[in-house]
């Protein structure tokens, strides 16, 4: 008789191979490799604002009569001057040295501040929150404004094809959220040279069109912005509101720093990417101050006719790549999000064996996928969707900004003038901005406000009753030295083997623990109380990843520890407990959880709104045991219900 079967084979071979450290660390890349990566990446967004920026732009002052040299060298003036202050000062020379491990990104600004104050605060925790979902609305509009836009291209190749562009539109959107389940690595090799490919080409075109009339180049100069906004102060609100979407996507500067650092970034920024757009925005101006009939689409127009279907090919393929930038960084977003307690646990999925920052959230990919056809279809053009671009992308600059300043002074880093000096004109400029795309809010501005609020409300309802639970449950547990010791007087049945008990708090008796004590009347040879704790670092030190401390006879401590942008992985993780101390037989171990279903019992009114919505987000978290990654039929489940 064999002394185990098959199944019980699989489980010993699958814990051993889990106990091993099995990353496969990526190999160092060369700077010139990491900055053509950060092209396709970090850069991929805003280097589709040339499809419609300028165009959108353009069109209050085109709808207002026939088109002025002036006004045309100011809207060029405002856009160039946007993209040196918004772009150039505020995020690569500024928030690009304001790191938290070499990782960045609202949230990860937030965790900062969150260090600095050395307590939690609730209207920091709030910008946070209102930071993210932002970011989460910015993400649902710019793959449909993108591929959008370089789908309308189509029409000056086949002028009878009108009636595909949303059809393409969808097809093309729908194929990309599908292959996000099986990764993007293959992929993602292409993303750099075709998206330095596409800048060369902005670059060359407009240096194309700026030899044909050089006058443009005087747009350097800020009085043309000046006096264009002192001019046509009837339209300027709206013009600044069109004017800014040529800086969209600047966020994925900061949010993307982790996966190419500093300097790739930077020298990409000022070497490649911001000569291309200036070129190419003077260019597309000094096309419409020699044709003024092309600023219905002054980008497509640039392009001799003969080589319009490799460009709109190339158009298409920035934009695809631009709109898998805004997906991923979604996912990682949203993975921060999760780790931070802003977010139910959600299943996570790595799509790359070397390569920690790819990964798959299904949740947020298909919620993502249906909010992009959607406005595809209620906003089929994407001077339609330029109205509802904007709003999430200033709101979360704005956040950022703040919790930049808030940084700066809390951790002492300048004096308080010098904070104002770096942060007010910055906050100034975008308040602006902000205001101008405000006044498109019934033109579909609503659209990205919605989805934060939405979000907003959900990530504070999940930290709300998460708070909620964890205090009410922590009033009915005892204290872990005092049922140490009472266990140790104790007469119960002790059963061979170890049971890993998770709780959120160390220093009590899990209600696992206090459960199974009580229904199975049964104590284990060795209990140890397992806690995952989330850094407020991206990465967790390998020598911090596990403490263990034995606090009585049949009882230990094990501290697992991670960063916010790391998935919890304990099965990998035992390999550091047991070089800090650890010792257990995989085959005769069991890891205990305690789920706790929340009850609600109070009263009408917005609280009890909010706990509802905490019970039913607690429905969709994914199973604990698939999160942690804990060993496969080991785990033993124990329930309870909790008032909140």
């Amino acid at each position: 008789m064999a002394l185990f079967d098959e199944d019980e084979l699989d489980i010993a071979d699958y814990l051993r191979d889990e106990a091993e450290e099995t990353v496969v660390l990526p190999q160092k890349q060369s700077f010139s490799a990491l900055m053509i990566g950060a092209v396709g990446v970090v850069y991929g967004d805003i280097g589709t604002s040339p499809l419609y920026a300028f165009r959108e732009a353009l069109a209050p002052v085109a709808d207002a009569g026939e088109v002025d040299p002036a006004d045309v060298l100011g809207l060029l003036s405002m856009l160039i001057w946007t993209l040196i202050v918004i772009v150039t000062v505020k995020y690569v020379l500024f928030l690009l040295r304001v790191d938290n491990r070499g990782e960045g990104g609202v949230l990860a600004l937030y965790t900062m501040v969150r260090l600095a104050i050395g307590r939690r605060s609730v209207p920091i925790l709030s910008l946070a929150i209102i930071g993210a979902a932002l970011f989460f609305g910015d993400a649902v509009i710019t793959p449909a404004i993108s591929v959008l836009s370089a789908v309308e291209g189509m029409e000056l190749v086949m002028p009878g094809l009108e009636s595909l562009v949303v059809p393409i539109t969808v097809g093309i959107l729908f194929a990309l959220f599908m292959v996000q389940r099986k990764g993007t690595a293959a992929i993602a090799g292409a993303f750099g040279p075709v998206t330095a490919l596409w800048f060369l080409t902005l670059a060359g075109l407009g240096l194309w069109h700026i030899v044909g009339n050089p006058a443009v180049l005087s747009a350097f100069n800020p009085a043309w912005a000046s006096a264009f906004l002192v001019g046509n102060s009837a339209i300027a609100f709206a013009v600044l509101g069109a004017v800014f979407l040529a800086v969209t996507g600047a966020e994925a500067l900061y949010a993307d720093l982790g996966h190419f650092g500093r300097r790739p970034i930077m020298v990409a920024w000022l070497v490649l990417v911001f000569p291309a757009l200036v070129l190419n925005y003077l260019g597309q101006g000094a096309l419409v101050l020699t044709n003024p009939e092309a600023a219905e689409n002054p980008l497509f127009s640039m392009v001799p006719p003969a080589a319009l279907p490799f460009f709109l090919v190339l158009a298409t393929a920035a934009t695809v790549i631009a709109a898998q930038a805004v997906i991923s960084g979604a996912f990682s977003m949203g993975r921060a999000a999760i780790q931070l307690g802003l977010l139910p646990r959600l299943t996570i999925r790595h799509t790359s064996a070397d390569q920690s920052g790819q990964i798959y959230i299904g949740t947020i990919n298909w919620m993502l996928l249906f909010g992009v056809l959607w406005l595809v279809l209620a906003f089929p053009s994407s001077a339609a969707l330029a109205s509802a671009y904007g709003i999430a992308v200033t709101g979360t600059m704005l956040v950022t900004t703040v919790l930049a300043f808030l940084y700066l002074r809390i951790a002492g880093i300048v004096a308080l003038p010098v904070a104002l000096v770096l942060t007010a004109p910055i906050f100034a400029l975008e308040s602006v901005f902000l205001a101008s795309n405000l006044t498109k809010l019934w033109d579909g501005g609503y659209v990205p406000l919605a989805i934060g609020l939405v979000l907003g409300v959900t990530m504070w309802a999940w930290w709300r009753g998460t708070q909620l639970v964890l205090g009410k449950s922590h009033k009915q547990l005892v204290s872990l030295t005092g049922f140490v010791r009472a266990m140790d007087r104790s007469s119960v049945h002790v059963v061979p083997g170890t049971a890993f008990f998770l709780s959120p708090d160390p220093d009590v008796a899990p209600s696992a623990l206090l459960h199974n004590l009580k229904h199975n009347r049964v104590l284990h040879e060795r209990n140890v109380i397992l806690t995952i704790e989330t850094l407020r670092i991206p990465l967790a030190d390998p020598q911090e990843r596990a403490s263990y401390e034995v606090i009585g006879e049949r009882f230990a401590r094990l501290t697992l520890r991670f960063g916010f942008m790391e998935t919890p992985n304990v099965s990998r993780a035992m390999n550091h407990a047991r070089k800090a101390g650890l010792r257990f037989d995989v085959m005769t171990s069991s890891f205990f959880l305690g789920r706790r279903r929340p009850v609600i019992t109070g009263p009408i009114g917005v609280k009890r709104a909010l706990d509802r919505i905490y019970a039913l987000l607690t429905r969709f978290a994914a199973d604990p045991s698939d999160f942690y990654h804990l060993p496969r039929d080991r785990v033993v489940e124990l329930g309870e219900r909790v008032s909140v």
